[in-house]
């Protein structure tokens, strides 16, 4: 997402020249160019230039702050971790609070409790909110935000990060935290079914002498003594629970267009630990974004992420942005969009490989990197596999970077025209100053031949069958032979292509879809399109290990730009009929016939 910072030996290129566009129908002759600074004289001239330094020194994990960032730490660099939640009553927001602060940290902090504290304290802002308490109205906006201010200027809260717990309630509220410039990291909103909320708040019961909360039938009474003694509370009537549902729907939906750039609505229909597994995985990418956000600011010596890529990118004073680029079917895309997905794809690929994890895919599916789109730009994807290279290479590993050669025999060899050239513009490209080239960096081909001893990693590029001709035996001789070492495939292209006789897809066909299956995913990215049409972007999905597939809703603001809105994660890779739930806003585990205009997902996510 953002760049990455020299200082620890996971380094990015700080320059990028166009990338070539390369049609997928005719043959374009390539001019070369070793400068360092790209070559306008001509569209056709390839140039990577790099201003970097390449150093043969080991990587030691333990001082790098990736790794550190799987660990809980909420303050990233005088950045602490701020968060909202909200929920319906008995939506279990305050099981989550206990969770969260538990694992994180944070310092909790609810409006009741405050309110209450303040007036047993009978401090002035205290006192004029018990007049208003006592006499049955609600204590005005102005007070309730100066309490909330008060709190949050204290020196934990800064220090260790806060959970603001069930506050803004309205949209005036909410205002008034945006004046003063208090605005959440993220804001979690737990959704669960009425018919569920309405059981949890009937069902409930309280011990008067422990005040221990029960519920009927799911958390029934230890003992006959103690159900004998529990009562109902006076708000727990079906009538206002009811009536506190609809107040909370109106609230909620009127803060909600504040908030809606760091919203994510969850699931709270699941157990305790499901749920919070799923607010633990967005608040530990929170995080993760935080700290290249300020490696960024670090590196280039400006402010933020936003202003670095104004020109191509969802900003506005108030945003946050930790998502995903905007206008990506403008073509070319610009260097800082095609940086953002390389230091993504860098960034996920280094945690993977650091948990040992030895057989490794790449998918990104933008438009300059999808070759069934006629924008396809083979430089693009030339540029992303050195960046991954010359990053291992300076943890000192010998990186073998691999291009498959033709296939087949006599008038059937050839090979797929998308790699046509490719092992040449490697050749050619500018690997740095510092001999990586020849030395930790060498350029083969895919089979078990290729596998040296010498040899610590494998980047395979976009390792694809040829109709007729099946890449899967190479693929898996050369695997095999690797071992142990880390081998990584970028945007294969593994599925059965027919030939004439069909021989491909039945011979062996099982055992060659389970093998390609076996490559674990370090890096998923796809946009969502209407069936049969490029135009226009719906949504995307995302998953960076180790995190969850993240579903994101492509949003059009009224000034005319746009934004991505998070929908939903997902521990796995989502069905289409999950993915269309989420759009529709259904919740989950329900039925769902993928039919009607959501269908359009259908057939995306093979």
């Amino acid at each position: 997402m953002a760049p990455i910072p020299t200082s620890n030996g996971i380094r990015s290129p700080n320059t990028f020249s166009p990338s070539l566009s390369i049609s997928t129908v005719h043959s374009i002759p390539l001019s070369f160019s070793h400068s360092s600074s790209p070559s306008l004289s001509s569209a056709l001239s390839l140039s990577f230039p790099i201003s970097r330094r390449f150093r043969s020194l080991r990587f030691d994990s333990s001082k790098n702050p990736i790794t550190k960032g799987l660990k809980v730490n909420c303050s990233v660099g005088g950045e602490p971790l701020k968060v909202m939640i909200s929920g319906a009553p008995a939506s279990g927001k305050g099981t989550q609070c206990e969770m969260i602060v538990q694992k994180y940290g944070l310092i909790h902090i609810s409006t009741g409790d405050l309110l209450r504290a303040e007036v047993s304290s009978g401090t002035e802002i205290g006192n004029k909110a018990k007049e208003y308490m006592e006499n049955g109205l609600l204590v005005p906006d102005e007070i309730v935000t100066a309490i909330v201010t008060s709190r949050l200027s204290r020196q934990d809260a800064k220090e260790k990060g806060w959970l603001l717990d069930g506050y803004p309630r309205s949209s005036s509220q909410a205002q008034s935290l945006e004046r003063i410039k208090i605005r959440p990291d993220i804001y979690i909103v737990l959704h669960v079914p009425d018919e569920v909320l309405i059981d949890r708040c009937v069902g409930r019961r309280l011990d008067p002498v422990t005040g221990k909360i029960y519920h009927l039938k799911n958390f029934p009474p230890e003992t006959e003594e103690i159900n004998a003694r529990l009562v109902t509370r006076a708000d727990d009537t079906q009538e206002k629970v009811k009536s506190r549902l609809e107040t909370y729907k109106k609230n909620a939906e009127a803060i909600s267009s504040t908030y809606l750039d760091v919203l994510n609505k969850i699931d709270g229909n699941r157990p305790k630990e499901v749920v919070f597994e799923e607010i633990d995985s967005l608040l530990l990418q929170v995080q993760e974004d935080k700290v290249k956000m300020r490696k960024s600011n670090n590196l280039h010596g400006k402010a933020t992420i936003e202003n670095a890529m104004l020109s191509n990118m969802t900003s506005s004073s108030q945003d946050n942005w930790r998502g995903i680029p905007t206008r990506l079917n403008n073509i070319p895309h610009s260097r800082e969009i095609r940086k953002y997905f390389y230091d993504d794809v860098l960034r996920a690929t280094q945690r993977a490989v650091e948990d040992g994890r030895i057989r490794l895919k790449v998918e990104i599916n933008i438009p300059e990197l999808n070759p069934e789109m006629d924008v396809y730009r083979i430089g693009t994807l030339m540029e992303l596999v050195r960046v991954l290279a010359l990053s291992f290479a300076d943890d000192g590993k010998h990186v073998k970077v691999c291009v498959q050669g033709s296939m087949g025999e006599g008038a059937l060899a050839g090979m797929p025209l998308q790699l046509a050239g490719t092992r040449k513009i490697l050749e050619f490209m500018d690997w740095g100053d510092y001999d990586a080239m020849g030395t930790f960096i060498n350029i083969g081909s895919i089979g078990a031949k290729e596998v040296n001893e010498q040899d610590d990693i494998f980047i395979l590029v976009a390792p694809q069958n040829a109709v007729g001709n099946c890449i899967i035996d190479d693929l898996k001789a050369m695997t095999d032979a690797a071992g142990s070492r880390p081998v990584i495939i970028v945007n294969p292209r593994l599925k059965d292509l027919p030939s004439s006789s069909g021989i491909m897809q039945t011979m062996g066909r099982d055992k060659r879809l389970e093998y390609a299956a076996s490559f674990e995913s370090s890096y998923s990215f796809r946009l969502l399109y209407y069936a049969g049409t490029q135009y226009p972007i719906m949504g995307a999905l995302r998953m960076s290990y180790p995190y969850r597939y993240e579903l994101y809703k492509r949003v059009d603001d009224p000034s005319g730009k746009e934004k991505y809105v998070i929908l939903a994660t997902f521990p796995q890779k989502p069905t289409v009929d999950e993915i269309n739930d989420a759009f529709t806003g259904k919740p989950r585990n329900q039925e769902k016939a993928a039919s009607g205009i959501w269908n359009f997902f259908s057939g995306l996510l093979g």
